[in-house]
């Protein structure tokens, strides 16, 4: 129907780890097959269950994926991303610390990188963020591959 007004749509709320190693290095992986944007690279983690807090969401997402349990959650920032096929609100925690070897339990891949990122293609939700690392760490210049 021409003129018909969308409803508005509820934003789906994503726990996100940004983990960072002693290097200073920040670790992407690979959205798995079978998933929307597979083959983009984005900062692990995935929706928050009914009643859990982002931590919470975080640390259970990180052992599913990752095989890890990790440290203390340091909330950083959150993103809205108008997706195609949803409307995402990204809850971006930086992780220094973890236990276990990481493990891509969902046939991702995995790459530790810096700026500039050398993986692609990047996931658009991810591209602010690797603006936010350049602001910090006063990278100037692409932050990733086109």
């Amino acid at each position: 129907m021409a003129g018909a007004i969308k409803a508005p749509r509820r934003p789906v709320d994503v726990a996100v780890g940004v983990l960072i190693d002693t290097a200073g290095r920040f670790l992407l992986t690979s959205r798995p097959a079978g998933k929307v944007y597979a083959g983009y690279w984005e900062f692990p983690g995935g929706k928050l269950e009914p009643g859990e807090t982002v931590e919470h969401a975080l640390r259970r997402e990180l052992r599913e994926e990752l095989g890890i349990s990790i440290g203390r959650v340091e909330r950083w920032k959150i993103e809205m991303v108008d997706y195609p096929h949803a409307l995402v609100r990204l809850h971006f925690c930086k992780v220094f610390a973890w236990n276990g070897a990481i493990q891509m339990r969902e046939q991702q891949a995995m790459a530790w990188q810096t700026l500039p990122v050398e993986v692609a293609p990047v996931l658009p939700g991810t591209l602010p963020v690797l603006q936010w690392f350049a602001q910090e760490r006063g990278f100037a210049g692409k932050t990733h591959v086109a």
